[in-house]
């Protein structure tokens, strides 16, 4: 299937790097020194934290991130440094005078016993050629992050800095807070807090209430000229606030098992999926299936591209492939018991039409497959300025929808070659077709055709957003 992200696409990540250190071991006695616990290490995991961890995150979903941090000339500054090369993350870590950032815990069993942090706050190398690298990896970058983890990196020049370059070039910039005083984000594209940190900022502790965080988020945003604010609200999932509408996700129900790094994944995949050109909605969707996915993860750890994409079905299955592994979806079918309905469209920009359509689809059987005309194939159907939204795009939105089991890409101008392979039970068209007239018929057991709902349509949206713009 073709990827769903831009791998070519570059992602400038700034911020406090972390090292992770993870030793576990038993506990069998007490120490004869004092009355604590003797662990015995049996394994040692190191790993990237902190901005490190969104980089990586990043690199995990096929992406191109582009680190800039510090380090110590110490042990974890070699250590940070040889793990981000091992996992391909192109990094520009400069050393001074600090020690390297690093978290070490000792867990026995599955108890967390101590953590010994090492850390000094830092202070971000005001040279001109510091700034003048930050430029030129800058340069070739659509979105830059902020990670912000109270380290002493991200001072307020800085942050203001790299605000007013993001803003000056038409760049988005999402911010990774830190601290209840977010004036050196103030004008960021979007600054990604947790319920705590929002209440920190605004003032008093929130209630975890939809009506409550839109009121919030509202005026935080007024107070520091933001256009988008991201709540992330644990088992409650995510809030999308901003100037034009509000769009509340839910959180998977999962096993929690460590939300350590939870927040890194967040801030990864909105960075990822609005780099590679998707709708904000469909961004923050994906976020909150990653962050689902991280937490039921042991320590820090990354979102994998294949475990986002299995989870995006909302059950754990794969629903998006190309019309060459239709035979793949055949194999998962249990055709003697299961009725397969099949219909198909450029699904363009989506509408109550195109929702009704389908549902009504899905009732005629068990498996509701729909064909997705490739970006090519619509540019042949529809002209030359569309598709509106890329082929990726449309299959993620309509694979998001539960009543659609598998979305299959063709580039061909009709379905016909898919559904000579498929032979559904029942072959769906809209209502401006007659039987006689729809392709394939010839190999459905049986052919529907279901009325439009009146008033909607893509191309009469298009025409009248561009009547509106005019």
């Amino acid at each position: 299937m073709k990827e769903l992200f831009s791998g070519t696409n570059k992602i400038f990540v700034f911020g406090d790097v972390i090292l992770d250190v993870y030793n576990f071991g038993k506990v069998e006695r007490i120490s004869p020194e004092a009355p604590v616990p003797v662990v015995h290490i049996r394994k040692v995991r190191k790993t990237l934290g902190g901005a490190a961890n969104v980089a990586n995150n990043m690199v995990k979903l096929k992406m191109t991130p582009v680190l800039f941090g510090c380090i110590g000339s110490d042990i974890h500054g070699k250590e940070l440094i040889d793990l981000l090369n091992a996992e391909g993350v192109n990094n520009y870590l400069k050393e001074d005078n600090f020690p390297t950032t690093s978290k070490v815990r000792i867990i026995a069993g599955s108890q967390q016993i101590v953590r010994v942090d090492t850390e000094e706050a830092r202070k971000f190398p005001s040279c001109s050629n510091a700034l003048s690298q930050i430029d030129a990896l800058c340069e070739d970058c659509k979105v830059l992050v902020i990670s912000d983890y109270g380290k002493g990196m991200v001072s307020f020049d800085i942050s203001r800095y790299l605000i007013s370059k993001a803003k000056d070039s038409g760049k988005i910039l999402i911010v990774d807070p830190k601290g209840s005083n977010w004036e050196k984000y103030r004008g960021a594209t979007v600054i990604t807090p947790n319920l705590k940190e929002l209440s920190d900022v605004y003032g008093e502790e929130l209630e975890n209430e939809d009506e409550v965080i839109e009121a919030a988020a509202k005026d935080i945003m007024g107070r520091f000229d933001l256009p988008y604010l991201l709540v992330t609200r644990s088992e409650k999932g995510m809030s999308l606030i901003c100037t034009d509408y509000v769009f509340h996700v839910k959180s998977k129900v999962t096993e929690v098992f460590d939300v350590s790094g939870a927040g890194d994944t967040v801030v990864a995949t909105l960075a990822v999926g609005l780099s590679s050109g998707l709708d904000w909605k469909v961004a923050v969707q994906m976020a909150n299936q990653a962050a689902g996915i991280v937490v039921g993860k042991m320590g820090t750890a990354p979102v994998l591209y294949d475990e986002l994409m299995d989870s995006l079905s909302y059950s754990g299955k794969r629903k998006i492939y190309d019309a060459g592994e239709i035979k793949l979806i055949l194999q998962k079918l249990n055709r003697p018991l299961k009725k397969i309905v099949f219909t198909n469209g450029c699904f363009d920009i989506i509408h109550k039409g195109h929702i009704q359509y389908l549902k009504e689809a899905k009732k005629m059987g068990d498996t509701l497959i729909v064909g997705l005309n490739s970006d090519d194939s619509v540019r042949r159907l529809k002209g030359n300025s569309r598709p509106i939204k890329k082929e990726d795009e449309r299959a993620l939105i309509l694979s998001a929808l539960e009543f659609v089991d598998y979305v299959v890409i063709f580039n061909s101008d009709t379905p016909l070659d898919l559904i000579k392979v498929l032979q559904p039970d029942i072959l769906v068209k809209g209502g401006d077709y007659t039987v006689e007239s729809v392709v394939g018929r010839e190999y459905a057991k049986s052919v529907r055709i279901i009325p439009f709902v009146n008033g909607y349509s893509t191309t009469s949206t298009v025409d009248q957003l561009r009547n509106d713009k005019k």
